[in-house]
C-alpha cells in the first residue's frame, strides 16, 4: 500500500472506531486490527486478509466471541455515517435492499435456509430441486444525489429454519391476516425507522426500494415520520379520490426526462432508458 493509501486507510478507521464500544478494551483494539487487516486486504479471505494463523485465529475468536454484538461492530460506522450525512447538504437517497449469502456446508440446518433453486442432474439435464443454505441481510445505504455514498444506516441479519417457498406458504397462510409485524416484509419499516432515527432530519431523505417495498405499511410509516419514499409499484393501487389507480394517474403524467444509461461490458447491449 502507498503512503497515501496508508493515511487514507487510518484515517477512514479511526472515523470508523472512534463511536465504537465494546464490553472490553482489548475487544476493541482486536476490531482496529481487524480492520485494517480487511482494509489492506479488501475483497479477500480472512486468511488472506490476515497473512499470518495468529491474526487470522485471533479474527475468528473475535466474531464468534458472545461479548461481541452486532451493534458493537456497527455501532462506530453508523455513527460515522451521521456524521457524513450531517457535513452534506440537500436530498439524500437511502437505498434497502436484501443480499443473500450462500454456503455449502454438509448440515445447512446449522446455519439456516435462504431460499430455493435448481441444479442439473444426470446426462439429460434434468433440474434437482435444492434448498439454499445461507444468511440474509437487509441494508440501507445512504447516498449523495451525485451517487457518493455515506454509509450504512441500518441493517437487519437473519436466516429462516425451514423455507417452503412463498407459493407453498400461500395454499396454508392468507398473507393479508398476517400482521405486518410477524412478516419478512417487516424489515422495511424496521429500516426506515432506524435509518430516520440515526440521521435526524427526515424531510432530507428519500428511501428507495424495488417492488418488495410496494408495501401499504411502509407508506403510512413514511408519511408518520414526515420522510419520502420511492419505490417500484408491484400492485396497482386506488389513488385519488378512489376511482381510479396509480396506472390511471401515470398514464396522463407528463415524461418529465429521459435518462440514458450506457451499460459497461465487454458484450454489446442496448441503451436502457428510463422516464
Amino acid at each position: 500500500m502507498t503512503g497515501t493509501g496508508r493515511v487514507d486507510g487510518e484515517d477512514w478507521i479511526n472515523r470508523e472506531v472512534t463511536d465504537s464500544s465494546f464490553q472490553d478494551a482489548r475487544l476493541r483494539r482486536r476490531f482496529r486490527t481487524l480492520l485494517e487487516r480487511l482494509w489492506s486486504g479488501v475483497g479477500q479471505t480472512i486468511p488472506f486478509a490476515c497473512q499470518d494463523w495468529a491474526n487470522t485465529k485471533g479474527a475468528y475468536r473475535f466474531l464468534s466471541n458472545e461479548r461481541v454484538s452486532e451493534q458493537d461492530i456497527l455501532g462506530g460506522h453508523f455513527q460515522a455515517s451521521a456524521e457524513r450525512f450531517r457535513a452534506t447538504e440537500g436530498p439524500i437517497l437511502v437505498l434497502q435492499d436484501t443480499t443473500t449469502f450462500s454456503y455449502q456446508r454438509e448440515r445447512p440446518e446449522l446455519v439456516g435456509y435462504t431460499g430455493k433453486t435448481s441444479i442439473p442432474r444426470g446426462r439429460h439435464g434434468l433440474q434437482k430441486p435444492l434448498t439454499q443454505c445461507g444468511i440474509l441481510m437487509h441494508s440501507s445505504l445512504a447516498v449523495t444525489a451525485e451517487g457518493l455514498p455515506l454509509g450504512l444506516t441500518a441493517i437487519k441479519f437473519w436466516t429462516r429454519t425451514k423455507f417452503k417457498g412463498c407459493t407453498a406458504l400461500k395454499r396454508k397462510v392468507n398473507p393479508t391476516r398476517v400482521p405486518i409485524e410477524e412478516k419478512e416484509s417487516y424489515r422495511w419499516l424496521e429500516n426506515l425507522r432506524q435509518s430516520t432515527a440515526l440521521l435526524g432530519e427526515p424531510e432530507r431523505c428519500v428511501h428507495i426500494g424495488d417492488r418488495e417495498s410496494d408495501i401499504y405499511e411502509l407508506f403510512c410509516e413514511a408519511h408518520d415520520l414526515g420522510t419520502h419514499f420511492l419505490v417500484r409499484t408491484c400492485v396497482d393501487r386506488l389513488a385519488g379520490d378512489g376511482e381510479h389507480t396509480i396506472a390511471d394517474e401515470m398514464a396522463e403524467a407528463k415524461i418529465k426526462g429521459v435518462h440514458r444509461v450506457e451499460p459497461r461490458r465487454a458484450v454489446q447491449l442496448p441503451l436502457l432508458m428510463g422516464a
